[in-house]
């Protein structure tokens, strides 16, 4: 029961948060998705509906883990990513979580790699 609340809150702090952030073909939605083991992040076109750039843990088999290290590195792959796709700024979308620990790590680490937000 306790376990479905949660996930339910989530859920409604993701809707809160969506209907603020629409990602535009000049300002994508940078979406990033933290599971227990992986970390999944993609710049997306909300008006055409198409992912624009995408990078993820799991194709690296095992060697980056969802954790601030992880993070960070992935971070740095997404914004290396969008700059060969002709992104500069993007909207952040954290997804319903607290901007601290691996959100921030990956936050800051795509700001160095150039995007803005």
């Amino acid at each position: 029961m306790k376990l479905e609340k949660k996930k339910h809150l989530l859920q409604r702090r993701r809707w809160r948060i969506r209907k603020k952030i629409v990602g535009t073909a000049e300002r994508p939605r940078l979406a990033v998705h933290f599971s227990n083991k992986h970390i999944y992040a993609q710049c997306i076109d909300d008006d055409k509906g198409h992912t624009m750039a995408y990078v993820s843990s799991v194709a690296k088999e095992g060697s980056l883990k969802a954790n601030a290290e992880g993070a960070t590195a992935l971070g740095q792959q997404i914004a290396e990513k969008a700059k060969a796709a002709g992104i500069e700024s993007v909207v952040f979308d954290r997804s319903g979580r607290r901007y601290h620990g691996c959100v921030k790590s990956f936050a800051e680490a795509a700001r160095e790699g150039g995007l803005q937000f």
